[in-house]
């Protein structure tokens, strides 16, 4: 038997950053993201001899380790975290030993949640394979106390639920942890409409956006001015920018990722660089009309909007650069897992 498990990788479209401790305890966050045809992979295989053998193409990790009673460390921060939880909170796993793969389509550090959709991913396979019952709140919320208090991994809580879910969300985040998400109804033609008026392009560079993460939750435990009014007009562009979508109102939606833009820099001077700057400047030379760093910033993929008669244009000027343009398309479902 194998059990395999897969979860999407996200854009996050609007909101970013009002996620996270402490803003959200204070003053509550709002993120609009979307899933999208990139995705972290998990496969597990039973073994009869008590070891765990790691293949973890993402974390540059291939090492067999062996079982007992108590948490294993194999070098792959991911995998360890979600087994030693798991055998914790659910008791033994069914075989004496198993095989574990992971990759991912996206580099780690891309702004696009690899590291929590793996998290997600992982821990559906498990539960896939030990009879877990945990939906996608009790997913995500896991994944989350994983990531975050177990393995104290800097970030927020939307890669998560976003990998959970799947699809068009706007997502609510609350004192004491809590979440609400609220899956939207996009039109199949507004959709289309923003396949064609985005691009999607890596700059070559991943960055690990724990130091990014830091400086912002700095600001708002100093009640840094500047930087906290900047994450409450990013905060509402989640909504502002949920309505244009369900309207369809493209311009709309590219003014406001445009200036929510200028208010992230404002939240940590290494969102923004030389390299990133160099992207934005050649795109909207171009004919792109406005853009974002998806994620913490620093590197990663940006995400830019392109009227579809320009589309060509900008590709075609981005190839000059060193990064390059991703095609993607957006996803409806969320984690799933299955059994061979």
């Amino acid at each position: 038997m194998i059990i395999r498990s897969k979860a999407p990788l996200r854009l996050g479209l609007a909101g970013g950053g009002s996620d996270v401790s402490p803003y959200s305890d204070l003053y509550g966050g709002n993120v609009l993201n979307a899933t999208i045809n990139l995705a972290a992979y998990c496969s597990i295989e039973p073994l009869h001899r008590p070891v765990m053998r790691v293949n973890a193409a993402d974390a540059g990790v291939c090492q067999e380790v062996s079982l007992g009673t108590g948490p294993v460390n194999s070098g792959a921060l991911l995998v360890d975290g979600v087994y030693n939880r798991v055998i914790r909170d659910y008791g033994p796993i069914p075989s004496p030993g198993f095989a574990i793969t992971t990759y991912n389509d996206a580099p780690a550090g891309s702004g696009l949640g690899t590291s929590s959709t793996m998290v997600v991913c992982i821990l559906k396979c498990f539960a896939e394979w030990m009879g877990i019952p945990l939906g996608d709140y009790e997913l995500a919320r896991l994944a989350y106390e994983i990531e975050r208090k177990d393995l104290l991994l800097a970030g927020g809580k939307q890669d998560q639920y976003a990998a959970a879910f799947g699809g068009f969300n706007f997502m609510e985040f609350l004192p004491s942890d809590m979440v609400i998400v609220n899956p939207l109804r996009i039109k199949d033609w507004i959709i289309s409409e923003l396949e064609a008026s985005m691009l999607l392009y890596f700059t070559g560079r991943s960055r690990f956006g724990g130091d990014i993460i830091a400086q912002q939750q700095e600001a708002t435990r100093s009640g840094e001015k500047v930087a906290v009014e900047a994450m409450h007009r990013i905060k509402q562009s989640a909504i502002d920018m949920k309505l244009a979508l369900l309207q369809g109102d493209m311009a709309g939606f590219a003014s406001i990722m445009g200036q929510a833009w200028e208010d992230k820099k404002k939240m940590a001077g290494a969102i923004n660089n030389p390299m990133i700057q160099e992207a934005f400047d050649v795109a909207m030379g171009a004919g792109a009309t406005s853009g974002k760093v998806s994620g913490a910033g620093g590197g990663g993929f940006i995400m830019l909007m392109v009227p579809p008669e320009n589309r060509v244009a900008v590709i075609k000027a981005l190839s000059k650069l060193s990064g390059k343009v991703v095609p993607f398309q957006f996803t409806e479902k969320g984690a799933v897992a299955w059994k061979l």
